[in-house]
């Protein structure tokens, strides 16, 4: 509908900009930078020190907390070190900041001119809840890395990252339910599959978090066995008595569940493609399925190079990307698929 152009045009720049936002966040994570800035004003921190006398003043503050006293105090740890690391947790916050702006401030626009019909407007604020609660899980994350341990909780880690990317697919959906406003015939059986894949995809996200948190893309780094030759680790068994720590706080667990899960999510987008073939499909959803086979098969490549290389920067941050877009065929396939 033509009203609804310019809102469609605001929500996919909102998905552009969450894009972006957790590109940087993989750098800041990649680069350790996360844990540079100690303290978190809305305001003060819009830009960085603007004079050297300020950013000594940062550099001393970020001294007395134990990234720097337990290990870059052995680093020969610079001012102008700081400054690299600096600059990615600040660019990190300095884009939540934007997209809080180009979400609030047209909404408050469409709102008063009346340009967002009832249900778009209860999705909205769903949205205005979901980016507020993505800061406070920022927040949340890097706060466990300043007590005693110089490294943020992976847990809060994948919570932070797996919230982002839902709330670009949500972004994304509700955008797409103004795109096409049209309702098609819905084929349930692919419905209910996509929507199994989708969630086996999330937790595949979930995990990445995991590895990342951990470092766990640091050993094993050999494919398609772990270490020694072997599918299941012994070393996954010595981490932990448990079980479920075993396969959530355990370096060798958690790497073993996420290169298998790999091949669930590809199993599953596989079953998906030629189960969809025995339809009679639109152009939308066959593209939306042609995407998803190309980028699974894309995003496993990586996944399998980057533990090869034991997770050089660029690498990690394409893996990451990739989910990305694969995460954005899935949710464009599923809502063909539904509506």
């Amino acid at each position: 509908m033509k009203k609804d152009k310019s809102v469609i045009y605001w929500l996919l720049s909102g998905c552009i900009l969450l894009f972006i936002m957790v590109t940087v966040g993989g750098i800041t994570r990649l680069t350790n930078s996360g844990l540079s800035m100690t303290d978190w004003h809305l305001v003060t921190d819009t830009f960085p020190p603007l004079s050297e006398e300020k950013w000594q003043a940062a550099f001393d503050e970020y001294k007395k907390f134990p990234e720097y006293q337990k290990i870059n105090i052995h680093n020969d740890f610079q001012l102008s070190d700081y400054k690299f690391i600096y600059f990615w947790e600040w660019f990190h916050r300095f884009i939540g900041r934007i997209i809080g702006l180009v979400f609030i401030v047209p909404f408050v626009y469409f709102l008063i001119k009346k340009r967002i019909d009832k249900a778009t407007l209860k999705k909205c604020f769903v949205l205005l809840f979901m980016g507020g609660f993505q800061g406070f899980l920022g927040w949340f994350m890097v706060k466990s890395g300043l007590i005693d341990n110089p490294d943020v909780s992976h847990f809060r880690l994948a919570l932070h990252l797996t919230f982002a990317f839902i709330t670009f697919a949500y972004t994304l959906w509700v955008a797409l339910d103004l795109i096409y406003p049209e309702r098609n015939e819905v084929i349930l059986s692919l419905k209910k599959l996509a929507r199994t894949t989708l969630v086996f995809l999330i937790i595949q996200i979930i995990y990445g978090g995991f590895v990342a948190g951990l470092n766990a893309g640091l050993i094993h780094n050999h494919w398609p066995l772990m270490s020694d030759g072997q599918f299941f680790h012994e070393s996954i068994k010595l981490e932990y008595d448990s079980w479920l720590l075993r396969f959530t706080e355990g370096k060798s667990g958690v790497q073993f569940v996420h290169r298998t899960m790999a091949y669930v999510v590809v199993g599953l987008i596989l079953f998906l493609y030629f189960k969809s073939r025995k339809f009679s499909l639109s152009t939308q959803q066959k593209n939306g399925l042609n995407a998803l086979v190309v980028l699974v098969f894309v995003q496993f490549g990586l996944g399998v190079f980057t533990l090869l290389f034991a997770v050089p920067l660029w690498l990690g941050l394409t893996h990451q990307i990739v989910a990305f877009f694969l995460l954005t065929a899935m949710t464009y396939t599923l809502h063909r698929l539904s509506k």
